[in-house]
């Protein structure tokens, strides 16, 4: 596995599973998680991706592994930040994708952050969300 640029976008569902071990993925985002480091990968994601994954783990695991998320991992990743015209090109692929697929607001904001200001870099998720959004998934 060769990240180009060695560059990968991250996705709530990677982030959970990295911090869960309750999580069926833990094992698997262990083993990425040890890859990027050894490869100096850089981990993009969105502020909307890090309060979705904060959320998450607050509600599904405790308060406890949510602290070691901004503790831990948030320092080490790269924010992407945006102006509202991501947000309304976000709306744009909501309204068209949303009817046929499952796809969340969040999902359609790191659609648009991938496509268009990351020149779709390779993403770990664990959502097939992503994959059918046609972009390049790991696992």
């Amino acid at each position: 596995m060769i990240f180009q640029q060695n560059k990968v976008f991250c996705d709530t569902s990677f982030f959970f599973a990295s911090l869960c071990p309750d999580d069926f993925n833990f094992e698997k985002a262990g083993e990425l998680l040890e890859y990027c480091k050894e490869n100096k990968t850089v981990l993009y994601t969105t502020w909307d991706i890090i309060g979705e994954t904060i959320t998450l783990i607050r509600y599904r695991a405790d308060y406890n592994t949510a602290v070691e998320f901004f503790d831990k991992v948030k320092p080490a990743l790269s924010i992407v930040r945006f102006d509202d015209s991501v947000r309304i090109a976000a709306e744009t692929v909501f309204r068209k994708l949303s009817k046929d697929k499952r796809l969340s607001f969040c999902d359609a904001i790191s659609y648009v952050v991938i496509t268009h200001m990351l020149d779709n870099i390779p993403c770990l998720s664990f959502d097939k969300d992503f994959r059918s959004l046609g972009l390049m998934v790991y696992p």
